[in-house]
């Protein structure tokens, strides 16, 4: 069974009020009377109303100086004012005010159909305002729940991160000083160079759990880092110059890293092969053109005429052909440079089929 809705007529005039009481009683209300602004307030404060009929000019609190105290009440019903004033300026305070509808009486309550419209459609009104109140604040209650978990997720990867780069430093530098301690040359350069693709790696992490964004390394800072970390390598004592001229360019985690290996391998190449009467420069550029990344890694060395070592087991091509299909790079070799001088050329931003695939390792 539907409760009927009960509506609060405030107004000094009785008889007015029990020709109210009667006409909306019949046609679903229950109706109850305060001859006073205050007597109304107490009975509001009590809950239980569904709207209001207001009356302007009464003993003690006027109809507006009523009307301002139930706006303050939080969840207050609404208010339908019933004057017989014909002054258009109470009507336009009284909405201005927050009263849901303006009716004109009179002393026969030929107004009272119309009152029942009018308190029919503000109940409507304040249950659609209710709901949509409720919608909203449930919106923000899910934003803000939402907002807190992806906080809460970013400390929880800038942790694992952080663990990740800690542990793969770790295990550099072990390698590290089992390379300095190791007196055999062929074994010094495979922990020297396992050294290196770790430290790539371990560079991402640390550029993550740094950063206030763990979705993207600013590959300029990393490959910074990382060629600092080639410099105090084993090998660093055969690099007079290692130069880096690179643009800003922020790129996604998986990506860097393969960046991060490439130039490991090219530039440790260069050291072991590109100057054999001792150290020489090395230069890598990182350079934004169009859609694409331009990497090259360049030295002044022997180039063309560089003879095959006999101890490369071709490790480094695989792995940097590996990294480079990972990258879907272009790689080529410059003729006109006189030492050597590899560019690799991939697209900037991972193309939609891509970033629908599930991550693979390299």
């Amino acid at each position: 069974m539907i409760a009927k809705p009960t509506l609060l007529y405030v107004d000094d005039d009785k008889a007015l009020a029990r020709l109210v009481q009667r006409g909306l009683t019949r046609n679903g209300f229950c109706v109850e009377h305060a001859p006073d602004g205050e007597t109304g307030l107490a009975r509001i404060a009590q809950g239980g109303i569904d709207v209001i009929a207001l009356d302007q000019y009464m003993a003690g609190l006027d109809g507006l100086e009523t009307l301002e105290r139930i706006q303050a009440i939080p969840g207050a019903p609404p208010v339908v004012f019933v004057t017989a004033s014909q002054d258009s300026k109470i009507a336009v305070t009284a909405l201005k005010a927050g009263a849901a509808d303006y009716l004109v009486k009179d002393a026969l309550g030929e107004f009272v159909p119309l009152l029942q419209v009018a308190a029919e459609v503000a109940i409507r009104q304040a249950h659609i305002q209710k709901a949509r109140d409720e919608a909203e604040a449930e919106v923000r209650a899910s934003r803000d729940r939402y907002a807190a978990l992806a906080a809460e997720r970013e400390v929880l990867l800038r942790e694992v991160n952080h663990r990740i780069g800690n542990s793969l430093q770790i295990i550099a530098s072990l390698l590290h000083l089992q390379a300095n301690s190791n007196s055999d040359e062929n074994i010094k350069a495979a922990l020297t160079s396992a050294m290196g693709r770790v430290a790539a790696v371990a560079q991402v992490h640390r550029r993550l759990y740094t950063s206030h964004d763990v979705k993207s390394v600013l590959l300029n800072q990393y490959l910074e880092a990382l060629l600092e970390d080639l410099r105090r390598s084993a090998e660093g004592n055969r690099m007079s110059r290692l130069d880096l001229k690179a643009e800003p360019v922020e790129i996604d985690p998986d990506r860097a890293v393969a960046i991060g290996i490439i130039v490991n391998e090219l530039v440790m190449n260069a050291v072991k092969y590109a100057y054999p009467d001792g150290p020489g420069p090395i230069h890598v550029e990182l350079a934004v053109n169009g859609g694409d990344i331009e990497l090259s890694i360049a030295d002044d060395g022997v180039g063309l005429h560089a003879k095959t070592d006999p101890r490369s087991t071709g490790m480094g091509q695989r792995i940097v052909s590996a990294m480079a299909l990972k990258l879907d790079a272009h790689t080529e070799r410059d003729p006109a440079h006189a030492g050597t001088r590899i560019v690799l050329r991939f697209p900037r931003e991972i193309p939609p089929a891509e970033k629908s695939r599930p991550a693979t390792a390299a």
